[in-house]
């Protein structure tokens, strides 16, 4: 019994669309991750980038449980001197759900190339209409 190596030229890549309708934002984000890693394929391996292609859709219609709306709060540095920056989710799924769902989801991804390889392949709209209709993605269940 050997054990299988994926190449390069052997990955076939899917596109896969998950719809964020009254899901919450982390469970949406989990599986997100889980496709864009490629974890669901019997033929992944954690070294090789054999991941698919997602496409999140109805992300203003995410949910926070709980009082994470009002508590939770996301933190960024410009990089000058003093400058923390902090937005309350409230804020963010307000104005930029798109964003707050890209975060969750590349928090889930490794800090590597292989992370920043497989956030390059995460697609996320505030709507239900997209522009990659042409890929005919594959409805994805939670």
């Amino acid at each position: 019994m050997s054990t299988y190596m994926p190449k390069a030229a052997d990955i076939e890549r899917k596109w896969y669309i998950i719809d964020a309708e009254g899901q919450s934002l982390g469970r949406v984000a989990a599986k997100a991750a889980t496709i864009l890693r490629g974890k669901h394929k019997p033929t992944y391996a954690p070294h090789a980038d054999c991941g698919d292609h997602v496409i999140i859709i109805n992300s203003d219609k995410a949910v926070l449980t709980g009082r994470k709306l009002e508590q939770k709060k996301f933190y960024h540095h410009t990089g000058w001197i003093g400058g923390m920056k902090e937005i309350g989710y409230d804020k963010l799924m307000a104005e930029q759900s798109d964003r707050a769902m890209t975060i969750a989801v590349e928090g889930m991804l490794p800090n590597n190339t292989l992370g920043r390889a497989a956030a390059k392949r995460l697609r996320v709209y505030k709507g239900a209409e997209h522009n990659n209709a042409a890929q005919k993605p594959v409805k994805c269940e939670l």
